[in-house]
């Protein structure tokens, strides 16, 4: 990666490529997958948890909605889609419902 500087008005700014800066400053990455056990199985609820997660990050992104406009659409706080999101708690299916019909009004894809 090219790294350059930029002194303006006496302060110090650092140029980087586009794609690093936004990997810096844009949203936290899809979660991990937990640790498989030493039969090569994951744990079943740890790792659903993770592929919806996966699931309606990729949509939320591929519709270019933030979580808060995502969360505004489902009827959901912001901090339960994060939560979701973040697979830090499972969501229930009324909530998987109310982000299903959130993606169809905004018209996302699966």
């Amino acid at each position: 990666m090219s790294v350059q500087t930029l002194t303006l008005a006496g302060e110090r700014f650092v140029i980087l490529p586009e794609a690093e800066y936004l990997r810096l400053a844009g949203e936290p990455t899809e979660p991990e997958m937990p640790p498989a056990n030493a039969r090569g199985n994951y744990p079943a609820r740890e790792a659903m948890r993770v592929l919806l997660a996966r699931k309606i990050i990729r949509q939320r992104r591929a519709r270019s909605l933030s979580q808060p406009e995502l969360a505004k659409l489902a009827g959901l706080s912001a901090e339960t889609l994060r939560d979701i999101e973040q697979a830090k708690r499972s969501a229930t299916a009324a909530e998987i419902k109310k982000i299903d019909r959130a993606f169809a009004k905004a018209g996302a894809k699966d």
